[in-house]
């Protein structure tokens, strides 16, 4: 009984494909997938008396030639880069630039500021004002109390306005600092902030400036001055 039904199933399903078989080969279905796949041609116009005829020409179809594989190591180059030698891109340690800079200070401890009591600050300026008064009067000098920020943190160092505007240049230039050992230290004056900055840090440490400390400022040169430290914490009499 199975059997008898699996063929008459494979006789219709093969009436089927005659069927539909035929109906392609009536429509053309055949020869219109293949055109598919082929180039279509172009018409060319020919013109015969007062017709004009189009004749389809096929254009040649050129072969598509497989691309090269990139090399990618030839690279090419100008005959000037060719001749010179191949890079390195290998990394080269940096050789230490010398000795490292050693400093001759201690690092200042800026939680543990110590403040000059006001009666040995006031002491420190009158002991200034009188080496002060005891100096040559045809060189320019003022007195410059110590105050934290001179001597801890920022290191700036604001000097009188009017004095800086009557005998020192309006433009920034360096301006020497002579202690009364001799010892010289430049230091950057800012014409616009009348003031010393890079080198006076400098200076500050290497003297052990405190605050309350007061120093005269003489001006023997247009751009030099001759300091002359007068310590808070130290007792002395006017010629020290």
């Amino acid at each position: 009984m199975v059997v008898a039904k699996k063929s008459e199933y494979e006789a219709s399903r093969q009436k089927r494909l005659e069927e539909n078989k035929k109906r392609m080969e009536e429509l053309n279905l055949n020869k219109l997938a293949q055109s598919l796949h082929t180039p279509k041609p172009s018409p060319v116009c020919i013109k015969f008396k007062y017709i004009y005829i189009y004749i389809y020409v096929m254009k040649k179809v050129k072969p598509k030639v497989p691309k090269q594989p990139l090399d990618l190591f030839s690279v090419r180059r100008s005959s000037r880069v060719a001749d010179m030698p191949p890079r390195s891109y290998k990394e080269v340690p940096i050789e230490p630039m010398g000795k490292p800079r050693s400093f001759s200070y201690k690092r200042r401890d800026l939680l543990n500021r110590v403040y000059a009591a006001d009666e040995d600050r006031q002491y420190a300026i009158q002991r200034a004002d009188d080496l002060r008064s005891g100096l040559d009067q045809d060189s320019p000098s003022f007195i410059k109390p110590m105050l934290q920020s001179h001597v801890t943190g920022g290191f700036w160092l604001g000097l009188p306005v009017q004095f800086c505007k009557t005998h020192l240049p309006s433009h920034d230039v360096t301006v020497n600092l002579i202690d009364e050992e001799g010892g010289e230290s430049p230091t950057k004056y800012l014409a616009q902030k009348t003031g010393l900055s890079g080198g006076w840090r400098g200076f500050a440490i290497d003297h052990e400036l405190v605050d309350g400390d007061a120093l005269v400022f003489q001006l023997i040169e247009p751009t030099t001055f001759k300091v002359y430290i007068i310590r808070v914490n130290e007792p002395g009499d006017s010629d020290d």
